[in-house]
């Protein structure tokens, strides 16, 4: 699959689960569960301890059927430790033009972080074919809106206060995807072994997200 295809995918769905944790847990029942509710796309931050062979493993147990990325990536190094982990894209807090060159050269999509409107043109003047906005949570629905005003042709993925209950309003806001960490998998859940619970959520974040686009189209 090609950095092309990859973006089809996560928009196709238009959502990625975001895992974030400060210490290792076994997250092959977690992705399991995000897979059955939905979920073709998760994204494991570096900042997770022993990440890059957690993305390793993931990408081996679910074959083809899930993208696996990195999020948190800030440097060209970490793009191609990613990259040999197996990893199919690429997330980052920042916008940084050798963390999306070192992307393209591998293949891979790279979805920098931007806020402000010169942080977003940026973004997409050094070829990202998705920019995240964050944190979304602190502007909300209407910066989305008033960010394509001028740039009606960027894809947007707000992330940072996204939930299952309002993905559908960042999609009819304009968004094309979002990012989903806490409110879809946290440390309890998975403590709890509460696989019923992540799949529950990303059943209802998947089905509000096709419930807005269906609406968009009609």
């Amino acid at each position: 699959m090609n950095r092309k295809s990859r973006i089809q995918e996560i928009t196709k769905i238009g959502a990625i689960a975001v895992i974030r944790l400060n210490e290792t847990l076994p997250l092959k029942p977690v992705t399991e569960a995000l897979f059955n509710g939905g979920i073709r796309a998760t994204e494991v931050t570096l900042t997770t301890p022993n990440a890059l062979s957690t993305i390793e493993e993931l990408r081996q147990f679910h074959g083809p059927e899930m993208l696996i990325g990195a999020g948190s990536v800030i440097t060209k190094q970490q793009v191609q430790d990613v990259a040999l982990a197996g990893g199919d894209f690429i997330v980052s807090p920042i916008t940084k033009k050798e963390v999306i060159d070192q992307g393209h050269i591998l293949d891979l999509p790279v979805m920098p972080g931007a806020l402000t409107p010169t942080e977003v043109q940026t973004a997409y003047e050094y070829g990202a074919g998705l920019i995240k906005i964050f944190p979304a949570s602190q502007f909300g629905l209407s910066y989305i809106k008033a960010l394509l005003a001028p740039f009606p042709n960027l894809k947007l993925v707000p992330t940072g206060g996204v939930t299952p209950e309002n993905a559908g309003q960042w999609i009819h806001a304009g968004a094309l995807a979002v990012g989903v960490g806490s409110a879809l998998v946290d440390k309890e859940v998975i403590n709890n072994h509460q696989v019923s619970e992540i799949t529950a959520r990303a059943s209802t974040l998947c089905r509000n997200i096709a419930r807005a686009k269906k609406q968009l189209h009609s």
